[in-house]
């Protein structure tokens, strides 16, 4: 998604070149762009002049939609320990100490935008020469 918001947010881009310049195998892109396209962050469309896009502005879409989108967003609220009934009344022997990583990794990404990451890829390749 950094990718696109490079590309320009309403230029439509091939999942072929997002996956040669990004070096990720495209039937795994494939997958991970489609349930991107079914959650609304992404828009496709097939044909001539087709592609894929940002379905909003960057800086409307944090790493928790991302991820929510992706992995559902039930892992930060699980049992560090695995048990099904942890909670703040029934804690698990990890709940005292993974509770503040909890709020502190959901904290970032409630409040990182795609706007955010794609300006800390671009100063990082002035800083390493664009590699």
């Amino acid at each position: 998604m950094v990718y696109l918001v490079g590309r320009g947010e309403s230029r439509k881009v091939l999942l072929k070149d997002i996956s040669e310049n990004e070096n990720i195998p495209g039937p795994f892109l494939g997958k991970v762009f489609q349930t991107l396209v079914k959650s609304g962050l992404l828009n496709s469309s097939k044909g001539p002049g087709g592609g894929y896009q940002l379905a909003k502005r960057p800086e409307d879409t944090t790493l928790y939609d991302i991820y929510c989108a992706i992995d559902g967003g039930k892992d930060l609220d699980a049992c560090a320990a695995g048990l099904e009934e942890c909670n703040d009344e029934q804690r698990c022997p990890l709940h005292d100490s993974w509770q503040p990583i909890r709020e502190s990794i959901t904290a970032y990404l409630t409040t990182t935008t795609l706007r955010d990451m794609s300006l800390a890829v671009e100063q990082k390749k002035k800083l390493t020469g664009g590699q």
